[in-house]
């Protein structure tokens, strides 16, 4: 709706100063006439000038468009055009402000001074012809001259007061569109939460209650009978699936990142595997930390869960490493496993790996993955970083590794 209206004063303005135009050089030429000969000759040196003039406006502004800016080669020609029609009759002179009236929206200050030495202009040629000098003709030059400028001011005022009005606007909508988006984030934060403590107190409870009883009914089962042993596969089952909803409440709120910085939220992921299936994993940083917008700190994050996800539930590794590289304009992130590893291309339809590749390109990173049958996988995440760099909390060392043993 906005740029309907803008689009509308634009046009109005446009015709506006094409009527004026027109009027101005329609009114002139009739002066010029009316002060001629009658003779042919003379009437086609005044006709001549004015529609070669007429014809040069149509070209520049009209159908090329530059009434909003109008070009170099417009002005120069009209006013060669304006200077040769006053040399063959004064009465041209007013036509000057007809060829500044497309740069009064643009140049009025300027046009203002255009007129200003019209004005002058007209008046000292009204003094120097022959003859006694007439008052009533001088006096109106001076007062059209002060009524010109005095317009021509008015409207560089108000396409001042405009422009001024117009950045505020957009200054306005600017501020909108950012606080939507804030409050968007801040929507899609909540409901995240909201969820996450759905599944913390319905799933998660509700499995750990399930391998709180399953191992109670297998101390009073005979250890090797075969009840026991359904009653143990219950139990890493209900287990797995009480680490799977921890996992899912982790990504939906990554609640390290409330509290510390990417870097140390890593080291965090990688003490928890450690901890909970025994697997040797460990955190580098190396380089100088740098800030990130805690979105793509978000996304990060979770692509790290992601990854360290898929080497214990699928690679069967002993060992994994996540390295942070801060490389000046760049973070690089490389997960590595030693697990069992796989065949890239047979595995392109992964949810886990697709979804990765989202995350990664959301935040305008790129992500490759490296993996062969027996050789292992690796992650490789490259985002780029801002310039000011991360806040004193970071670690300030070159490089730093934080290496969790084998839980007993």
């Amino acid at each position: 709706m906005a740029l309907q209206q803008a689009w509308a004063r634009e046009r109005w303005k446009a015709v506006g100063q094409h009527a004026f135009f027109a009027a101005v050089l329609a009114l002139s030429m009739s002066g010029a006439l009316a002060g001629a000969d009658t003779t042919t000759g003379a009437a086609l040196s005044r006709i001549g000038p004015a529609v070669g003039l007429a014809l040069w406006y149509v070209y520049w502004i009209a159908l090329r468009g530059g009434a909003g800016r109008p070009p170099l080669p417009y002005l120069v020609g009209a006013l060669a055009g304006w200077a040769v029609m006053a040399v063959v009759d004064p009465a041209f002179l007013p036509v000057a402000v007809a060829v500044l009236s497309p740069y009064w929206l643009r140049r009025a200050w300027w046009s203002a001074g255009g007129v200003l030495v019209l004005g002058a202009a007209w008046s000292w040629q009204n003094i120097t012809t022959d003859g006694p000098v007439d008052v009533r003709t001088l006096t109106g030059c001076v007062l059209g001259t002060a009524v010109a400028v005095t317009i021509t001011c008015y409207v560089a005022t108000l396409d001042h007061e405009s422009h001024k009005r117009q950045r505020l606007l957009d200054e306005l909508t600017a501020t909108q569109a950012e606080r939507a988006a804030a409050e968007r984030q801040a929507g899609t934060l909540a409901e995240r939460q909201r969820l996450a403590r759905e599944v913390h107190d319905t799933l998660t409870q509700g499995f750990a209650s399930i391998a709180m009883l399953l191992d109670a009914v297998r101390d009073d089962l005979p250890p090797a009978s075969a009840a026991a042993r359904r009653v143990e596969q219950a139990m890493r089952t209900a287990r797995d699936n009480l680490v799977e909803s921890r996992r899912l409440v982790h990504a939906l709120r990554p609640a390290p990142l409330d509290r510390t910085h990417l870097a140390d939220a890593v080291r965090e992921l990688t003490a928890r595997l450690a901890e909970e299936t025994g697997t040797e994993s460990y955190t580098v940083v190396t380089g100088r930390p740098a800030a990130l917008p805690p979105a793509t700190e978000g996304e990060l994050l979770r692509v790290v869960q992601e990854a360290l996800t898929n080497a214990r539930r699928h690679a069967r590794a002993t060992s994994v490493s996540v390295t942070l590289s801060y490389l000046g304009d760049v973070l690089a992130i490389d997960i590595q496993d030693d697990g069992s590893g796989f065949a890239p291309a047979a595995r392109h339809t992964g949810v886990g790996l697709t979804t990765m590749r989202e995350r990664i390109a959301a935040v305008h990173g790129t992500f490759a993955v490296e993996s062969a049958p027996g050789e292992g996988t690796t992650v490789a995440v490259t985002v780029p970083l801002l310039a000011q760099p991360a806040s004193s909390s970071e670690p300030s060392a070159v490089s730093s590794a934080e290496r969790m043993a084998p839980a007993s």
